[in-house]
């Protein structure tokens, strides 16, 4: 009997160690298929978006195809096909822990709530979500949203930052879109009297729309914003993998490179991205 009980709890041990350690899983796999699943959404500008002849692009597309890179030569791979799945703001986390995807290469900030669900890499950029307006709107403060109609993508921590709002007195009424282009063509088209996400990717937008002159972005922040490339809990060797291509791009200065080609509209990189690039360029 004490044999058998031995057997029973020694058996149930290693299963939840072999589940516990299934990045060992994800890099076997990758290295077994010579592929590597990554998610991007379809309509994440600047960070990640459908590009031309319908290819993803963008700046965390552009890390994950590095990282995917530094994957191939650590597993000693001739080649490796990157397969790319597209993802929402509601279904990312999703795809990522049923393991319909390896990493997610979007747009997500790392909160201790969602380290519940899925694992965030080193952070790739370092935000703050705020508010267009129209021109002439009188908009401005953060104040100045009690009773106006903002718009803001669902399932977001810009639309918790808002709801947060709500419970310090000001209270604007939510309407949820489920894109970029949504949100700033309810703008425009005076829907919503505002439209609420990260500042890089709406300064993007405004200047991108044609209409910069029409839109006015707002100095007052609702969040902190720190982005991290996603990835399923527990995958120590995967995360460790991911980390170390970031830590190589950062430390080598080759992501000032990349930062230009998709934020070339911005003068040069905030002291808070240049400051986290060198703080994360981590050595072997």
């Amino acid at each position: 009997m004490k044999i058998a009980f031995a057997l029973t709890v020694g058996l149930a041990l290693i299963t939840a160690s072999a589940e516990a350690h299934g990045v060992e899983g994800t890099l076997h796999t990758i290295q077994r298929t010579k592929t590597i699943r990554l998610g991007y959404l379809e309509m994440g500008v600047p960070f990640s978006f459908t590009g031309r002849y319908g290819k993803p692009a963008g700046y965390s597309v552009e890390l994950c195809m590095r990282v995917a890179e530094g994957i191939r030569q650590q597993l000693g791979l001739g080649r490796l096909e990157v397969r790319w799945l597209p993802v929402t703001a509601e279904n990312r986390f999703d795809m990522v822990k049923d393991g319909a995807i390896d990493l997610e290469c979007g747009a997500s900030t790392n909160t201790l709530s969602r380290q519940k669900v899925v694992d965030f890499s080193l952070p790739t950029w370092v935000d703050g979500s705020t508010f267009l307006t129209r021109v002439g709107s009188g908009i401005g403060r953060l104040s100045d949203l009690a009773g106006k109609r903002v718009a803001v993508i669902g399932d977001t921590t810009t639309e918790v930052a808002l709801d947060e709002l709500h419970r310090r007195g000001i209270a604007a009424s939510i309407v949820k879109v489920e894109n970029q282009v949504q949100g700033i063509n309810a703008l425009a088209a005076g829907a919503v009297d505002a439209y609420a996400g990260n500042q890089a990717s709406l300064l993007v937008l405004m200047l991108a729309s044609g209409n910069g002159s029409r839109f006015a972005l707002s100095q007052d922040f609702l969040s902190y914003e720190p982005y991290g490339l996603v990835m399923r809990r527990d995958d120590g060797e995967f995360r460790q993998a991911v980390d170390q291509a970031l830590a190589r791009l950062y430390r080598s200065g080759e992501v000032v490179q990349i930062y230009q080609h998709w934020f070339r509209s911005f003068s040069a990189p905030s002291a808070a991205i240049a400051a986290m690039w060198a703080i994360n360029g981590l050595p072997e």
